[in-house]
């Protein structure tokens, strides 16, 4: 991702923020320009400090301006009082409920970045009520009683267990499942992934090479699932999975591996536009250099500085004495995987763009 800065007086802001806190002027995010930006009210809506090309007056999101669970703004002329991130949400947590406000809050900041991420790699994400047919639909319910909430996809509806927004619960999980990484972000790319296969690659001509590095996704999933759950993976996973997870079913693999992609995709983006560049004192250890690209990295390039990034990232959190963020290693299996995800999102980005041109 990349760095935000108050329009208002030049303060670093982080994509999440409501105010400056240097100035204190309203701060809000405008996905048509994908740029957070400084606001004043006015008659008729809110103006931006300095407005973009085009001049249009702004509104909170309806979950800004009422509920405080988003940072969005929509184009007053809307006529819709949600931004294009809330109206994907068709169920909210029960308010009434205890920290139910905040665990929906934790939701809506985890989809709003996997939603940039996506937007950066040109993969657009449509409404039900804008593509009935392919659009995209989140539900964020919560256990009842004898009536557990699985979190999952199904044909573009994605559901998500508000359990997953509670850090206590969450780790511990994590330590019962013997998981290395498990975050809120995690979830919402991992389960969008089950929805990017419907899109890009069933029925489509990456299907027979999606076999032959994933395997056929026809077998049973259930059988799987159960097999997982009884048996666990087998002890070698490492050396073609990125997980222990992705061994239960082809699906699995791609929804992991997918996450794992949006991963190193906006972590690298975040540390270029950061200005990140790592020298290190031994000339034979890995450098990472954010050089100014003329368009999006190519995957050996995203390989080549996601190694040195992570032993970074990992080594300054064990100076700290905290677990690695990045607890992984990849092989060249998986590198193959992922090098073909890359592929097919170029793919379809290039196709979009075509598009885009010839209407």
């Amino acid at each position: 991702m990349k760095t935000f800065h108050c329009s208002n007086c030049g303060h670093l802001i982080f994509f999440e923020n409501v105010q400056c806190e240097r100035c204190g002027v309203l701060l809000g995010f405008i996905p048509e320009i994908a740029e957070m930006s400084a606001f004043a009210k006015v008659k008729g809506g809110l103006w931006e400090v300095r407005p973009s090309k085009g001049g249009v007056r702004y509104k909170p999101c309806h979950n800004y301006a009422v509920e405080k669970v988003c940072n969005w703004m929509v184009p007053c002329d809307s006529v819709d009082p949600l931004c294009h991130s809330c109206r994907l949400t068709s169920v909210i947590p029960n308010l009434k409920a205890r920290r139910r406000r905040y665990y929906w809050f934790r939701m809506e900041a985890a989809k709003r970045r996997l939603l940039y991420t996506l937007s950066v790699l040109g993969l657009r994400v449509d409404t039900r009520e804008d593509n009935p047919k392919t659009g995209l639909q989140f539900e964020f319910l919560e256990n009842r009683r004898g009536k557990n909430v699985l979190t999952g996809h199904d044909n573009g509806l994605i559901t998500m267990n508000i359990a997953e927004a509670d850090d206590v619960r969450r780790e511990r999980v994590r330590v019962a499942m013997r998981e290395p990484y498990r975050t809120l972000l995690g979830h919402f790319r991992h389960e969008i992934g089950h929805y990017y296969f419907d899109r890009l690659i069933a029925d489509t001509t990456h299907l027979n090479e999606f076999r032959a590095l994933f395997g056929d996704e026809r077998a049973d999933y259930t059988e799987a699932l159960t097999r997982h759950y009884k048996k666990g993976a087998k002890a070698d996973w490492g050396a073609t999975h990125v997980s222990a997870y992705a061994t239960m079913h082809p699906w699995e693999d791609w929804a992991e591996t997918w996450a794992h992609y949006l991963h190193m995709v906006d972590t690298i983006g975040t540390a270029r536009a950061c200005g990140i560049s790592m020298t290190p004192e031994n000339p034979k250890d890995p450098m990472f250099a954010a050089e100014a690209l003329p368009g999006p990295p190519s995957f050996d390039l995203l390989m080549k500085q996601w190694y040195p990034l992570t032993y970074a990232m990992n080594s300054l959190n064990r100076s700290l004495g905290m677990p690695d963020p990045y607890p992984f290693a990849l092989a060249p299996a998986a590198v193959k995987k992922l090098r073909f995800i890359h592929r097919v999102v170029e793919a379809h980005a290039s196709q979009r763009a075509n598009a885009s041109v010839e209407q």
